[in-house]
């Protein structure tokens, strides 16, 4: 079974379950200070990915790193987890779990990739764009890309406008080869 269908299965259930509980934002927030802790500290992502580590000594670093910092529903899927020696899962479980709760919020996700961060008046603009686009709230992440050279790549859900000068070039390089100006870069 894959990564992903393994952590949507555990998400759902427990969005379902935070829902029922209402603890739902508690358990949002939980989730997002894990993604936190495993960007930071990528040590963690290691030590649950590592087969060699055994299930309760997992869920024992688990419970002194988390321990009084996360709701009791968060600890019990973090124990599920271990003990069902899926604790490998847990960052993606975190990460579609956020991607269910937007969905079930109507939140549209989207992210805007640019060259240099972007001013408070634009991510004003690109989210009330995106809010037109989408009918819906709308959560903006930001990422920077030097690569891009200039302009940006906007992802909505699963769609994607690049207005990059890197991906202008790349569209323009590919009309070249298909016409026989050159031939395979």
């Amino acid at each position: 079974m894959s990564e992903f269908r393994i952590a949507s299965r555990y998400a759902k259930s427990l969005l379902e379950l935070a829902e029922e509980k209402k603890c739902l934002d508690k358990v949002v927030a939980d989730m997002d200070l894990f993604t936190e802790v495993c960007t930071t500290n990528y040590d963690l992502v290691l030590m649950l990915k590592n087969p060699i580590i055994g299930q309760y000594k997992k869920l024992a670093i688990l419970k002194e790193v988390f321990k009084g910092k996360v709701n009791d529903l968060t600890m019990s899927i973090f124990e599920i987890l271990a003990k069902k020696n899926r604790g490998m899962y847990l960052p993606e479980v975190a990460a579609v779990f956020k991607s269910q709760y937007y969905a079930f919020k109507g939140i549209a996700e989207s992210t805007i990739t640019t060259v240099h961060p972007i001013s408070d008046a634009i991510r004003k603009d690109i989210s009330t764009i995106v809010k037109k686009i989408t009918n819906s709230d709308v959560v903006l992440t930001e990422k920077t890309n030097p690569e891009l050279i200039g302009g940006f790549v906007l992802k909505i859900g699963d769609k994607q406008i690049d207005d990059s000068v890197s991906g202008k070039l790349a569209e323009l390089r590919l009309q070249f080869v298909d016409k026989g100006y050159v031939s395979k870069i």
